[in-house]
């Protein structure tokens, strides 16, 4: 697994809590040192007893979960994750390795899409998680592989599509043509304009006649 074991910080603030916190850590230091010299079930137990004390305590939950994988036991490593998820309250460094060993339990699972999840979002906590890039990639791919292909197309249905195909073009056909077609750039407003205008040339043209026959009116008939 990429993430070692979670040693447990500022140990000291903890020691001087109560009786109960100090031999909680002192259990998960003995299993630390068992953890380390490969007595996975012995470490197991250990961090056991330290969870039967501080059952919210995140390195407790995350230790146990690494010996568990160690012993093939993925999926009682799988739920020790979670906890150490669920406990770690604000603390994105721990949630981020509890997210990327759950990732790694579900895979040995054959739960695919389960890890993806996990990587997922422990990529949130960590976008410089390189391992959990990678392996979240190639679950991704293997994913990719195992969804079924497309069913194949009746014929029916392809006829359908066909003339789908085709109302589609004649439609953007129609559009084509209604484009080519001049457009006027007038605004509403330079209508209306152009309209006063004409009317008032009409107007000045028919006082102008008005004008003429009244003026031959006025004069003498002629003599012949």
């Amino acid at each position: 697994m990429k993430k070692g074991l979670l040693i447990l910080l500022n140990l000291s603030l903890l020691f001087s809590a109560n009786l109960i916190a100090q031999n909680e850590n002192t259990l998960i230091r003995n299993g630390n040192k068992l953890y380390r010299q490969k007595q996975f079930d012995l470490s197991e137990q250990q961090y056991k007893k330290a969870i039967e004390k501080a059952p919210d305590n995140p390195a407790a939950n995350y230790n146990l979960g690494n010996s568990e994988f160690r012993k093939n036991n993925f999926d009682n490593a799988t739920k020790s994750f979670q906890s150490t998820i669920d406990h770690a309250d604000n603390d994105n460094t721990i949630r981020e390795s509890g997210l990327y060993n759950q990732g790694v339990s579900l895979i040995k699972q054959q739960k695919l899409a389960e890890s993806i999840r996990s990587w997922e979002n422990a990529l949130k906590l960590d976008p410089y998680d390189q391992d959990a890039r990678e392996n979240l990639q190639k679950a991704l791919e293997e994913l990719k592989k195992k969804q079924p292909p497309p069913p194949p197309q009746k014929k029916d249905d392809k006829k359908d599509q066909d003339n789908k195909q085709q109302q589609q073009k004649d439609n953007k056909d129609q559009q084509n043509q209604q484009q080519q077609k001049p457009q006027s750039r007038l605004t509403p407003k330079q209508v209306d304009q152009l309209l006063k205008a004409l009317q008032q040339r009409e107007n000045e043209a028919q006082e102008k006649m008005n004008q003429n026959r009244a003026k031959s009116l006025s004069q003498p008939d002629k003599d012949w």
